[in-house]
């Protein structure tokens, strides 16, 4: 009875984390295609013949608090 016990704990343990780690997984996708958008954007704001100061600009403001760093944690080597 108690083997019982501790394997049906150890079920719901695995599937608890298993649904914990499901959620971080899908909010780390939502995450990389949020900072993609944005990058997506910054690509169509220089294509559009805006400057890379003003483009820049635009992508720090949309990246806030989105990724580490002002340009969604990307740097060229420029």
């Amino acid at each position: 009875m108690k083997q019982s016990l501790a394997l049906l704990l150890a079920a719901f343990a695995l599937h608890a984390h298993a649904a914990k780690d499901d959620a971080h997984v899908k909010a780390t996708i939502e995450q990389h295609r949020a900072i993609a958008e944005a990058h997506a954007q910054a690509a169509q704001c220089l294509e559009s013949g805006k400057d890379e100061k003003t483009c820049h600009a635009e992508l720090a403001k949309t990246c806030k608090g989105l990724a580490i760093g002002k340009l969604c944690g990307m740097r060229h080597k420029h």
